[in-house]
């Protein structure tokens, strides 16, 4: 492979990685304007978030076997087309129950894109080399928590919150097109995969067994939910409690991003001398050590809106260091079915997401300790996770080069 042909694949695979992440980010700044505009409130346009969380945790499950069955880029174009519809019925929505159900559909289609692009990761490089490429991603994808809201905070004061859902549609119709000619198909279908529930489910199962999956995925997952209350949180903490406006709001999740972004390429470089497995350990024990001082500043009133910037950044930072590690790790046993195993780690962590940004929509109101709360717990039990699953572990280095090869 030419360095030429690796840059290109890492753009693509991010740019349908960061497809989910601009559609979560790029509308945040204009939750007020919806509830105006739609005759609601804020905490109930919130309920489009988790709408979109519920969504891509379930199309995880519904790609997965089709990625496998009928190679990566049939079910990937059928998604993006989803996405684009939903996108364009979103931008004209006039009802916020309807708006909340066209950003599920969207979520859906999305998702196509997130299994696939681990998918093909998995298909393309050898698995040492997993974790860095998933790194290298956590750098295309963590552009847009930094351009999303910041741009969109503009657009929604320039041309009004619908916009937002014509450039979503836009930038779905442009990865489609990347993909189809950018893209190799890096698995050919297999006929001998059944579609059947009871065959899927067997499938799902198995790679539920594998130790090496539970305990990284799920680990992972459930530390990564603290970054979904994050996202669901932000928009409440910073513009209804802090009361800054749109566009600051914007630029303060675009530095948020700076954090999660440096540690991931970070990672690229500690893992020329540290395992996979010590970063993701030292990244949650960092990260409880960081989430339990917040959660005691914020019982207290000790934190100012630049202290709560300065706590959440530093809580944004581990999770750069543990997720494109926790990602890799738990996609490296498998080979055949990576599209399912990749639908099953997505699932796990958009489904989680899904649920602490439904108890931010339902628990926060005038104090930041709800949102601190969940990410503290969060953290901690994906710490234990992790210190009780990885007993089981074959490690990283004696699975090189013998993938399991499972059905």
């Amino acid at each position: 492979m030419t360095r030429q042909t690796y840059i290109s694949l890492i753009l693509i695979l991010g740019s349908l990685t960061a497809l989910g992440p601009f559609s979560i980010d790029m509308y945040l700044p204009g939750f007020n304007a919806i509830a105006i505009d739609l005759h609601t409130t804020a905490n109930k346009v919130s309920l489009s978030l988790s709408s979109y969380f519920i969504g891509i945790s379930a199309g995880q499950l519904l790609y997965g076997p089709l990625l496998d069955r009928f190679g990566r880029k049939t079910p990937l174009y059928i998604g993006l087309a989803v996405y684009i519809i939903a996108s364009v019925g979103c931008a004209v929505a006039t009802d916020i129950n309807v708006f909340i159900a066209l950003r599920f559909i969207q979520a859906v289609g999305s998702c196509a894109a997130a299994v696939a692009s681990m998918a093909m990761v998995r298909d393309l490089f050898p698995v040492k080399d997993s974790p860095k490429v998933f790194s290298l991603l956590m750098l295309v994808v963590g552009l847009s928590p930094m351009l999303a809201p910041t741009v969109g905070g503009y657009v929604i004061k320039g041309f009004g919150w619908h916009s937002i859902f014509i450039i979503l549609a836009l930038m779905g119709f442009a990865v489609l097109l990347a993909s189809r000619f950018g893209l190799p198909q890096t698995h050919k279908p297999d006929p001998s995969i059944s579609l059947k529930p009871k065959p899927i489910l067997q499938g799902f199962a198995t790679v539920l067994k594998n130790p090496q999956f539970y305990t990284y995925a799920l680990s992972g997952a459930v530390a990564f939910s603290g970054l979904f209350t994050y996202v669901a949180g932000s928009p409440l903490l910073f513009m209804d409690i802090f009361k800054v406006s749109g566009e600051i709001y914007g630029w303060i999740f675009a530095f948020m991003s700076v954090s999660f972004i440096g540690t991931s390429q970070l990672n690229s470089v500690l893992l020329k001398k540290y395992k996979s497995e010590q970063l993701v350990f030292v990244g949650l024990a960092l990260q409880s050590l960081i989430s339990i001082t917040f959660l005691i500043a914020a019982i207290y009133h000790w934190l100012n809106l630049y202290g709560t910037i300065a706590m959440l950044f530093l809580y944004l930072g581990c999770l750069g260091l543990t997720n494109p590690n926790t990602a890799g790790l738990s996609l490296a046993p498998f080979s055949n079915n990576a599209g399912s195993a990749s639908a099953l780690l997505g699932a796990l962590q958009l489904g989680l997401g899904a649920l602490a940004s439904m108890a931010v929509g339902m628990l926060v109101k005038d104090s930041m300790v709800p949102i601190v709360a969940i990410m503290a717990g969060s953290t901690l039990i994906a710490l234990v996770i992790l210190l009780v699953g990885r007993r089981n572990i074959t490690s990283l280095a004696d699975m090189e080069g013998d993938a399991i090869v499972m059905h």
